[in-house]
Parts: structure tokens; sequence; C-alpha cells
């Protein structure tokens, strides 16, 4: 038996979506202060980029709010110009985060108790 499940990222946080012009900002909020550890260690601007790669972003960075048991992610050049110059339905990206929020995060088995949704394992 495995010591731990892997999970999309929603089972552990939910997150909050804004914008300014070509910059969207991802806040990520563990929904137990035990799981935040695991996502800071797991959610680095590194996998985020590589989670957004298809809308190629120029820059990711990320600020921890340990006290919060969140981070925000900001990421530079995602949102094709912005709401006044991009073609795509999403201009404002608000929807970034479930993209960001479908990230697989990997969970010890005795963290699953703090996760939401059914249990899976």
């Amino acid at each position: 038996m495995s010591a731990h499940i892997d999970v999309p990222l929603y089972r552990a946080a939910h997150g909050r979506t804004g914008d300014k012009g070509d910059r969207s900002n991802i806040s990520v909020i563990a929904w137990h202060p035990d799981l935040y550890p695991l996502l800071v260690a797991q959610i680095t601007p590194e996998a985020v980029a590589a989670q957004f790669r298809r809308r190629h972003p120029t820059q990711v960075q990320r600020f921890l709010l340990p006290k919060l048991q969140a981070m925000n992610f900001v990421l530079d050049g995602v949102l094709d110009g912005g709401v006044n110059d991009a073609l795509n339905l999403d201009t404002h990206g608000k929807a970034l985060s479930f993209l960001l929020l479908d990230f697989p995060v990997r969970v010890p088995l005795a963290l699953v108790h703090r996760l939401a949704g059914p249990d899976e394992h």
C-alpha cells in the first residue's frame, strides 16, 4: 500500500483569481493548516509555470502568506494582452484558477482526512 495519494489541488485548497492588464494573480488557500506545508513544497513558481505553459507566462512569482495558509501567484503575460487587446473569450482570466486547481498534489495518507471531497483511496 502506498503511503500517499495523488489528488487534484482543489481537494487540498481553493483559489481566487484577479487580473490587471496582461497580468493574472491566483491565490491558493489551503482547506486546512496541516495541508499548507505540502502545498508550499509542491506548488512552486516552476510548477505553476509548467501548468500554464500553453499560456506562455513571461514570469511567475509566488508570495507566501503563512498566517493565512495561502500563497499568491502573479503570472505575467498570460491574458493575451489583457481585456482591451485579447481575442480570447476569457480576457479577464477569471477561470485561470481552475487550471491551477487541477494541478496534481501528493498527499500523505495521514492527511487524507483534511482533504475536501470524497475519500477515494
